[in-house]
């Protein structure tokens, strides 16, 4: 397994792929910082009037709710039908899933356009699969990981998305064995938008992995571990951002594969 996954981050870094990104204010510059460094092209465009053509150009697109309102529903709803017409891989990151009726509302219609991948934290993929009634607590989770397993399950039974659940743990749902990732660390929890940003990173390996649950799989290794090694060498938050920037550009094959702690 950690030789297709490096195998995978290769493949990124010499192929360079063009990830349209609809995704919210909070996160757009760490997104696209993240997704340059692991060696892709992000674009990050949510005029309506352009999306048909934008998601025609890329090689894979990421729908992230973060910060909706009417515009960028509708952008993300046609960019979601699009890239299904397209059969190009896409992913949906359900900020917030919970939080109100709209963002509900707006969430169904998403997952009905059946996306490659879904990736978020605990509260919102229990959600998002509507498995309990739980609140969320703004876009942190107020759920562990493994609690969102069955609700997993059920996205991936409805969709036949991969389905990956942040956390202490992450966890990767598909038709595949569970997969467990061991790797991060707190800190990372003090800095907004990695999240997001491990969701922009599996749709650069969407772009360019057949095997979708190796690609997200690798993807939140790769940032697990970035955040992991930087963390060391880190004395906060802020330099911690930098420093896993750092990281994400010139993690060598020793250090992930030394560093990996998978189950599968």
């Amino acid at each position: 397994m950690k030789n297709h996954l490096w195998k995978h981050i290769l493949a990124v870094r010499t192929q360079s792929p063009l990830v349209h990104n609809i995704t919210n204010y909070v996160v757009m510059n760490n997104t696209a910082n993240a997704l340059l460094a692991i060696g892709a092209s992000p674009i990050m465009a949510h005029a309506r009037e352009e999306i048909d053509e934008m998601v025609a150009l890329c090689g894979a697109l990421v729908v992230n709710i973060g910060t909706l309102d009417h515009a960028w529903s509708d952008a993300m709803l046609k960019a979601g039908h699009r890239a299904q017409s397209l059969e190009k891989p896409w992913i949906l990151d359900p900020v917030g899933a919970g939080a109100t009726s709209y963002r509900d509302q707006i969430l169904s219609r998403l997952v009905a356009l059946r996306p490659t991948a879904i990736r978020g934290n605990a509260s919102e993929i229990l959600a998002l699969a509507k498995a309990n009634q739980s609140r969320t607590k703004g876009v942190d989770s107020t759920a562990q990981s493994e609690e969102a397993l069955d609700a997993a399950k059920a996205l991936h039974e409805l969709t036949g998305a991969v389905v990956g659940i942040s956390g202490e743990t992450d966890f990767i749902v598909s038709d595949q064995p569970v997969i467990q990732i061991h790797n991060g660390t707190p800190l990372m929890t003090r800095v907004t938008g990695l999240g997001c940003s491990a969701t922009a990173l599996i749709g650069a390996f969407l772009a360019v992995t057949e095997n979708k649950t190796e690609a997200m799989t690798a993807a939140i290794a790769l940032l697990s571990i970035a955040g992991e090694l930087a963390e060391k060498i880190s004395d906060g938050p802020g330099s911690l951002q930098m420093k896993l920037l750092d990281k994400l550009y010139n993690l060598t094959e020793d250090e992930f594969k030394n560093t990996l702690r998978i189950e599968c």
